[in-house]
């Protein structure tokens, strides 16, 4: 089934609108799914338009090595407890992940923008927690942010997100070239494309490239993806 996985960027406990990876110039989000940016009244809202059954989150002050927002984390699994966590916290060393993982607070997305090699992908593909593991695949541009070769196909975890950041909240549709070109290199991955989707069309042209699924955001917010769409894309029930 295809799968449509609504994303939150957290920063200092408030939720701000991502735009083409300029970071620096995020601000809270505002949404037409309710009212306010705190984590808790966003996720409800997005619930509130389709029972999703996981979330991706960016800590971007983990990112940025200025904080983090776990205790964020641990109080969107209390609200909302059958919502599984996608969490990218800029996880670099293998042994922190680990540990991370052992505190259950969600699945790992380890972003390749943040790798200085392929070492640590290489220790967590060997570990009892492999499937816990998600890989994003970081580009800017053209541009792919992570070390020079690709990670070695038998490293690759079963969930891969193809993370095309200049477009995302940007409304300029999806890399569908970029995505096909990993999918050839890589076949047997669940991939995710990541920014840039706009409309219906534009989940059409996913799931015939053979994207298993999307991280949406500025769609979902601003109403141009609503509840008919993620019935007919994604199977949820609407309310």
């Amino acid at each position: 089934m295809f799968e449509i996985i609504p994303v939150i960027d957290l920063r200092q406990g408030e939720v701000v609108h991502a735009r083409k990876g300029q970071r620096a110039a995020y601000r809270p989000i505002s949404s037409s799914l309710c009212q306010g940016s705190t984590p808790e009244a966003v996720v409800g809202g997005l619930l509130g338009l389709a029972p999703f059954p996981s979330l991706y989150v960016a800590d971007l002050d983990a990112i940025e090595g200025t904080g983090d927002n776990e205790a964020v984390l641990r109080d969107l699994r209390r609200r909302f407890p059958s919502l599984k966590l996608w969490v990218d916290a800029g996880f670099r060393d293998p042994g922190q992940c680990l540990e991370w993982l052992r505190r259950d607070i969600g699945d790992l997305v380890l972003g390749s923008e943040t790798q200085a090699d392929w070492e640590g992908l290489r220790r967590l593909a060997g570990s009892p927690q492999a499937h816990r593991i998600i890989l994003s695949l970081d580009f800017a541009g053209d541009r792919f942010l992570g070390p020079a070769a690709d990670p070695e196909p038998e490293l690759w975890p079963a969930r891969v997100i193809v993370m095309t950041l200049a477009r995302v909240g940007s409304g300029e549709g999806p890399d569908l070239a970029r995505l096909r070109q990993i999918m050839a290199k890589n076949p047997g991955r669940r991939l995710y494309a990541a920014g840039g989707v706009r409309d219906l069309d534009d989940l059409t042209g996913l799931t015939e490239a053979g994207a298993a699924g999307v991280l949406i955001a500025s769609a979902l917010h601003d109403g141009r993806i609503g509840p008919a769409a993620l019935v007919r894309f994604a199977g949820t029930a609407e309310h």
